[in-house]
C-alpha cells in the first residue's frame, strides 16, 4: 500500500509525517484486534514524543487517501481504528 504515499492528495503534508505513518503501516500489518489497541496507545505516544502531531484536515485527507489504495480488510480495520480513536478524543 506505499503508493499511497505518492498521491497528489497527500503532497502537501511534510514527507516526515507520512514516514511516519507509513512506518506505523508496516509495523501493524500483521496485529491482532487484540493487540491492535495497546499498538495505537504507543503510536500516539511516540507520535508525542518525536513531535509528530496531524491537523484534522490532514488527518481527514490522509484517511480518505489510504481508502483509495486500501483492500476491504485494510478499510475494515481503518474504521475501527477511527471509531475508537473518535470515541476516546469524544469521551
Amino acid at each position: 500500500m506505499a503508493s499511497w504515499l505518492n498521491d497528489p492528495d497527500v503532497a502537501h503534508i511534510d514527507k516526515a509525517k507520512l514516514d511516519f505513518l507509513q512506518m506505523l503501516v508496516f509495523e501493524s500489518s500483521n496485529l491482532s484486534k487484540e493487540q491492535m489497541l495497546p499498538f495505537l496507545m504507543a503510536a500516539a505516544k511516540r507520535s508525542r514524543d518525536n513531535n509528530v502531531s496531524f491537523t484534522e484536515e490532514e488527518m481527514d485527507t490522509i484517511i480518505s487517501t489510504l481508502r483509495k489504495y486500501a483492500s476491504p480488510e485494510d478499510i475494515e480495520k481503518m474504521n475501527k481504528m477511527i471509531t475508537v480513536f473518535r470515541n476516546r478524543k469524544n469521551g
